[in-house]
C-alpha cells in the first residue's frame, strides 16, 4: 500500500494481525528509505519499543490521518528492559530512522492513501 506524508509517497508492509503486531520490524531493515510499516490499530494509547531491532526508527502515531505524536530515531535495544515509545492513534508509522526530520515531518501533519 502507498500512503503519502506532505505529498511524499511511502510504499508501507500492513501490520494487522496479532503477530505481526508484536514482531513489527525485530530483526529487519527497510530496503530503501521510502519504505515504512502501518500498523492498524484500535483507537487509544499504544506504546512501541525497539527489543530485537537492528536499526534506529521513527515511530509516528496517527489518528483520523493525522500525526498525534511522533518519536525520532528511536535506538534499537537488545535487553529485555527495553524503553517504550508511546501515543495517542488508529494507526502507527514506521519509518526510517531520521526520516522525519530528513523530510520535515512533524506532529500535526496529514497522512493520505
Amino acid at each position: 500500500m502507498v500512503i503519502s506524508v506532505n505529498d511524499i509517497d511511502f510504499n508501507v508492509k500492513i501490520m494487522i494481525t496479532p503477530k505481526d503486531k508484536s514482531t513489527g520490524m525485530m530483526g529487519k531493515k527497510f530496503k530503501s528509505s521510502n519504505q515504512g510499516m502501518l500498523f492498524l490499530m484500535d483507537e487509544g494509547e499504544h506504546c512501541f519499543w525497539m527489543k530485537g531491532c537492528v536499526t534506529p526508527l521513527d515511530i509516528i502515531f496517527i489518528q483520523n490521518n493525522r500525526i498525534t505524536e511522533i518519536h525520532s530515531n528511536c535506538e534499537p535495544c537488545r535487553s529485555n528492559d527495553c524503553g517504550n515509545y508511546c501515543g495517542y492513534g488508529n494507526l502507527v508509522l514506521e519509518l526510517m530512522g531520521g526520516t522525519c526530520k530528513k523530510l520535515d515531518i512533524k506532529k500535526g501533519d496529514l497522512i493520505s492513501f
